[in-house]
């Protein structure tokens, strides 16, 4: 299924957004990677970092089991940021298609109906999850260990994950409207407010993991504040107007079906991270669970690097495919490639060889140190090819292709990690859980080699 647009030749109108947009077309592509990637590496780099600390904290300030509780939640938040992706993700590659068309009334009806489709979507599995929190925790792997802890810290942090997707929902459209210094801004203001206020809550104020969740919430309602204002703003390219907020089905078709393929990776993890700590349950306790944090912690910051990266091509690409300009799409595609593989190859020697270095980071409980080296030593033997795998299908996001975007977002991590989880572990025990990961890695690579191929021989 391609969702492409139709390019028009409606000038636009403004000045200063004919200044923003006409960068994407003209500037050297090479430079305008660095200028656009640069800030949402920050950004990403900082909000990673700031979940690195917090889980630092709770691990060190509050205990191995408050590591393996708060890895319970992680299905959890995926299922939230699922959610929010679905709008952010498929909101911003239209804008960026759309604006490179030249229609920028469809982009602000864009931006309007994703406020709305964000509020009502959010507001409903807010709701859900408050009622049948205690029951999706247990389903996800807790246990009378960990229960207390994840349920104390998913249910303070319920109200804020409705500022959490507005918050970077709409700051992805603030970058691909032409505005990745502002998009920094928003996300170095997240991170820099979260550390300050976290260890206040957690330390200060000896409310354990409770506080986390709560310097969480606070820090998402003063960032979504931030951000609205962007759009409350009429010298911004795209802002709030009269008659964009009512709900069009060709807009939210377009805005979903891009953003499905984030939107069911995201969903996929948590049942992936269901399966996960069933195995780890079962083959190595709520220990196994923990060193499973500490990885996903550790993964998760270099692969939100790789995405920062993605985010600032994404608006190129989107523009200059929605122009035609096929050449400039295929340099920056194959920049953001080369510089993902590097920072993947990095991320792979380092766990591979440096575990135990990681693990005494997070906890100085030796056990949970000895199963998370490891582990880690095993699962992180392919990671070097994630960066090429997460590129290729941002890319084909961002040019609209979205039945290719699904198929290599779930593929990595359903439709061949899946049938590993269940059959390794049953030879190998706790290793074959780890073994999975560098085998679904290196298949998810061929196919996804497969198909860009094909399609820049279209192109």
């Amino acid at each position: 299924m391609d969702i492409e647009a139709d390019i028009t030749k409606e000038d636009i109108e403004d000045q200063s957004t004919q200044g923003n947009l006409l960068a994407l077309a003209e500037r050297p592509v090479g430079r305008l990677l660095w200028e656009y990637s640069l800030p949402a590496v920050v950004g990403m780099v900082v909000v990673s970092l700031y979940n690195v600390i917090d889980r630092i904290f709770i691990g060190r300030g509050v205990g191995a089991d408050a590591i393996s509780g708060l890895a319970i939640t992680f299905p959890v938040m995926n299922l939230a940021t699922a959610f929010g992706v679905l709008i952010g993700a498929g909101a911003s590659s239209r804008v960026s298609i759309m604006l490179g068309a030249g229609r920028k009334k469809d982009a602000s009806i864009v931006l309007g109906n994703s406020l709305v489709l964000t509020l009502l979507i959010a507001t409903c599995y807010v709701a859900c999850f408050g009622i049948f929190l205690e029951d999706i925790l247990r389903a996800f792997g807790a246990s009378e260990r960990t229960l207390p802890y994840a349920y104390d810290f998913m249910s303070w942090l319920l109200p804020g994950l409705l500022l959490t997707n507005l918050t970077y929902s709409f700051n992805n459209i603030q970058r691909a409207s032409g505005y990745p210094q502002r998009a920094m801004v928003t996300m170095l203001l997240s991170a820099l407010l979260n550390l300050i206020l976290a260890p206040i809550f957690i330390f200060w104020l000896d409310m354990g993991i409770k506080g986390a969740a709560l310097a969480t919430d606070i820090t998402m309602a003063v960032t979504m504040v931030f951000v609205m204002l962007h759009f409350l703003d009429r010298r911004s390219v795209l802002h709030f107007e009269r008659g964009t907020f009512g709900l069009r089905w060709r807009f939210i078709l377009g805005i979903i079906s891009i953003g499905a393929a984030p939107a069911l990776v995201n969903a996929a993890a948590s049942l992936i991270n269901f399966l996960i700590n069933t195995e780890l349950v079962r083959r190595g306790g709520d220990m196994a669970v923990g060193a499973a944090g500490i990885f996903s912690t550790y993964t998760s910051l270099i692969v939100m690097v790789i995405i920062g990266i993605c985010q600032g091509m994404q608006p190129i690409v989107g523009y200059n495919y929605g122009a035609g300009r096929y050449e400039r799409l295929r340099r920056t595609y194959m920049l953001a490639l080369i510089s993902t593989t590097i920072l993947s190859a990095a991320g792979c020697i380092f766990g591979v060889f440096c575990p135990d270095l990681i693990a005494r980071a997070f906890t100085v409980d030796a056990s949970l140190i000895s199963v998370t080296a490891n582990g880690m030593s095993i699962a992180m033997v392919a990671f070097a090819v994630v960066g090429f795998q997460i590129v290729t299908t941002n890319f084909f996001q961002a040019i609209g292709k979205v039945g290719k975007s699904i198929f290599l977002g779930l593929s990595r991590q359903v439709i061949f990690l899946i049938p590993l989880l269940l059959t390794l572990p049953r030879v190998y025990g706790l290793d074959g859980v780890w073994m999975s990961f560098p085998f679904s890695d290196l298949v998810a690579t061929i196919v996804a080699a497969a198909l860009i191929i094909y399609q820049f021989r279209r192109l």
